[in-house]
């Protein structure tokens, strides 16, 4: 058996180990400086400018194309989910007044229905 000293796979791990150390140093080092900072937001700044540069070329290109644009397809389906909406308020205010209707005897509730003087025809084809 090799001694700890010599054993290669403990220097290899006490060398990333002491690696580690020192890039951990040097970042925090780095972080907290104000030039970082700085650089951060100027990197975070370009690229959101890029991204609604992006966006609006993209969405004069769908114009171009005659083409809904993502804000058109939420519009939309905003919409239609309204429209859903009230259509089934009207559903479940149909059912309750079908509802309503069988419930009564005559059909329409509070109703008077006019007399019934037309007699269906005998069986035997002719009127008696």
């Amino acid at each position: 058996m090799t001694s700890k000293g010599s054993d290669p796979a403990e220097m290899w791990r006490t060398m990333l180990g002491e690696m580690e150390k020192g890039f951990n140093a040097f970042a925090t080092q780095t972080m907290t400086s104000p030039e970082f900072s700085r650089a951060m937001n100027q990197a975070g700044g370009v690229a959101a400018g890029t991204q609604k540069q992006f966006a609006d070329m993209m969405e004069k290109y769908l114009v171009s194309m005659n083409l809904p644009s993502r804000a058109q397809m939420i519009n939309m389906g905003e919409r239609l989910q309204a429209i859903e909406a009230q259509l089934h308020e009207i559903k479940s205010l149909l059912h309750r007044l079908q509802h309503n209707s069988a419930a009564s005897d005559d059909g329409y509730a509070g109703t008077p229905r006019p007399p019934r003087t037309k007699r269906p025809p005998s069986s035997s084809g002719g009127p008696k």
